[in-house]
């Protein structure tokens, strides 16, 4: 059963990073902007108080985009890409260095807002929180409308706001109507709002499963709905074509939780095509040191150490390999984390394709009075 009566809200940033960076530029707004760059792309001041601004078409190296507006999106430039890649398909986008102190500044602003007006709060990243609203009195979209107004006051910045009984639902509707969008949805609607749409909204669906419930002619989520539970346990065994059924049904108990202590951070990527280590050795280098970048920046903003660093392999295959590396001193530092998946994966095998990586690190503890280690940075995907 779904509790009917439940307020559960999502809210989600509007392109966040590439928003932050459009308070500093207001003379971008509208136009295609991709964030991922080195310091050396930062815009030049010109003499009459202009800005002259790299272009992507004059981009050369191994970076990747970190996020892009909605104008570049709109030209296929998603977070994860190459940036040589996506050159070739937005060469006159604007090309600015990502800025993650600042960034972190305007996440720590606009939670700060919000959990002023309901401080039962899951903080799930940088531009991503769950909300309990259950003990709230009021209206719930006059309630999730001030919310937003919050998030607009604290930090000039939009966020999408998706309200519905449980967790599951809530984050397909805060997705709904981006950017700057209001969603509430009730169990009533499922049939009509959540069923049309596709299998790839649903949190926990990737590719290759998406892909799969392709094959068998599943393409929406009231298809998978009205599947026949046999033929999915029959392609996706017991445990997980059981928790297909129940999220097609809308049905999820998790619970918003407000205090947590992890365990591990961790990030990953499943790769567009399967790549070869050493014949696709920049691109797979490049998505290497994003993904350390990523980690880093998410033990910074946690305010956490960490101590062992692991890395995750997935071939084509789908056979997996993982190894971790413990260093002498806990670190949140990026170029540390690097070097350190870069020793472990010189004790993987590299001679198969890759269809995902991934870095994580573990052994978490706070800073207190230990400074973290820094390591030189190595060649990853080295040639032998």
């Amino acid at each position: 059963m779904i509790p009917s009566q439940s307020h559960i809200a999502h809210l989600d940033m509007d392109a966040f990073y590439a928003s932050v960076e459009l308070l500093r530029y207001p003379e971008l707004r509208g136009q295609a902007v991709v964030i991922g760059a080195g310091s050396a792309h930062q815009p030049v001041l010109q003499a009459d108080g202009s800005r002259s601004y790299s272009r992507l078409r004059n981009y050369a190296g191994r970076g990747v985009v970190t996020t892009s507006t909605y104008e570049a999106r709109a030209l296929g430039v998603f977070s994860g890409m190459g940036l040589m890649k996506v050159a070739k398909l937005a060469p006159d986008a604007i090309l600015l260095p990502t800025d993650f102190t600042a960034y972190r500044h305007y996440s720590k602003l606009f939670k700060a807002a919000v959990s002023a007006l309901a401080p039962k709060m899951e903080d799930r990243g940088i531009d991503e929180i769950y909300l309990d609203l259950n003990d709230q009195t009021d209206d719930i979209a006059i309630v999730a409308q001030r919310i937003k107004d919050a998030v607009v006051t604290a930090t000039g910045l939009s966020c999408s706001i998706g309200v519905a009984p449980n967790k599951l639902l809530a984050k397909i509707c805060s997705d709904l109507e981006k950017p700057n969008g209001l969603t509430i949805l009730s169990v009533a609607d499922i049939p009509t709002r959540i069923w049309p749409l596709s299998v790839k909204k649903i949190n926990g669906i990737g590719p290759k499963s998406s892909e799969k419930l392709a094959a068998l002619g599943i393409l929406t989520i009231e298809q998978l709905a009205a599947c026949d539970p046999a033929v999915l346990q029959a392609n996706f065994g017991r445990v997980y074509s059981a928790w297909l059924m129940r999220v097609a049904q809308g049905i999820d108990e998790r619970e918003v939780v407000t205090r947590s202590e992890p365990k591990s951070i961790s990030r990953e990527s499943t790769l567009e095509r399967d790549l070869h280590a050493k014949l696709d050795r920049s691109e797979l280098s490049a998505l290497f040191t994003h993904l350390c970048e990523r980690v880093a920046d998410d033990l910074v903003r946690k305010d956490y150490l960490g101590r062992t660093v692991g890395i995750k392999l997935r071939y084509a295959d789908f056979s997996t390999v993982t190894r971790d590396l413990t260093l002498l001193d806990p670190t949140n530092n990026a170029q540390a984390i690097r070097q350190a998946a870069s020793e472990c994966l010189r004790r993987v095998p590299l001679d198969k394709r890759l269809r995902l990586l991934g870095v994580r690190i573990s052994s978490l503890s706070k800073p207190g009075d230990i400074l973290p280690a820094v390591v030189g940075q190595g060649e990853l995907f080295a040639a032998e």
